[in-house]
Order: C-alpha cells, then sequence, then structure tokens
C-alpha cells in the first residue's frame, strides 16, 4: 500500500508542478514577433533588389545581376554571421531571417564555427552541413523529381 500512495503523491506533485509551470511560463508576443519577421524580412529583400538595381544600372543584364546578388546576399549573410552580427538580427526578428538566402549562408556558416575547436576534418567540414545540408538534398532530389515529370510529359505533349 505504501508504493501506492507514494505513486499516488508523486502524480499529484506533478500534475501541480505542471500547472504552476503553465501559469508562470511567459506568453509569446505573436503580433510583435510576425511584425519583426515581417520588416526585418523585408528589408533584407529591399537591400537585395537595391543591389539588384544597382548593378543593373552599371549595365550587367538582369540574369547575371540575379546570379552576382545571390552570391552578395550569400557572402554578407555569411560576414554577418562571422562576426556575430546576425544571430543577434535573428534572435530579434526571428523568421524575417531564416526566409532569405542570407538564412542559408548563416544555417552553413554557423555550425562551422561552433565545431571549429574539433579541428578542420572532423568539425568544420562534418558539421557545416548539419542544417543545411537536408535543404540541398531535398531541393536536389525535388528538382530531379520534377525535371524527370517534366521531361515525361514533355516527350508526350
Amino acid at each position: 500500500m505504501s508504493k501506492k500512495s507514494d505513486q499516488k503523491k508523486e502524480m499529484i506533485i506533478k500534475q501541480k508542478f505542471q500547472k504552476l509551470s503553465q501559469e508562470v511560463k511567459p506568453k509569446p508576443k505573436l503580433l510583435k514577433n510576425c511584425i519583426n519577421a515581417f520588416w526585418v524580412g523585408g528589408l533584407i529583400c529591399v537591400l537585395g533588389q537595391f543591389i539588384l538595381n544597382t548593378l543593373i544600372s552599371f549595365g550587367i543584364t538582369k540574369d547575371d545581376g540575379a546570379a552576382i546578388l545571390s552570391i552578395i546576399m550569400v557572402f554578407l549573410g555569411a560576414l554577418l554571421t562571422g562576426i556575430g552580427i546576425y544571430d543577434k538580427i535573428a534572435s530579434f526578428a526571428g523568421a524575417g531571417t531564416v526566409v532569405p538566402i542570407t538564412g542559408f549562408a548563416n544555417s552553413i556558416v554557423s555550425p562551422a564555427i561552433e565545431f571549429k575547436k574539433e579541428g578542420f576534418v572532423f568539425g568544420v567540414a562534418a558539421k557545416m552541413f548539419t542544417i543545411g545540408g537536408p535543404v540541398l538534398v531535398y531541393g536536389i532530389g525535388t528538382s530531379v523529381i520534377i525535371g524527370i515529370i517534366y521531361y515525361i510529359f514533355g516527350v508526350i505533349l
């Protein structure tokens, strides 16, 4: 009987703890977080559009400018991550920094910096794609499947 009563007391304590933790848990500021994500993500996109317009004004074609813009934005994301600024922006803006291409650069550089102390092979090289790797795998896999479907229906039609 003693064991059953101990289990019952333990269950009551767990329930009280869960109730108390739900009461004290801070409520997320959903609207504020959405607004911050929207304007910071938009600001990143405006910066990208400004760079593209500047490249076009120097006589670079739109297609070439888009390729150069991607390189510049990845570089900026990696640079800001490397000097510790991108993480501060991301903690403020949340998903607003994840969606643009700079977020991809951040997802590659952050693990590389974190595991640098383990060496270049087992640290940087092995851990660099822990976050970005699945994005690459599924992106490439999806493009292959869509390419096959396009090829089949292109031949039929």
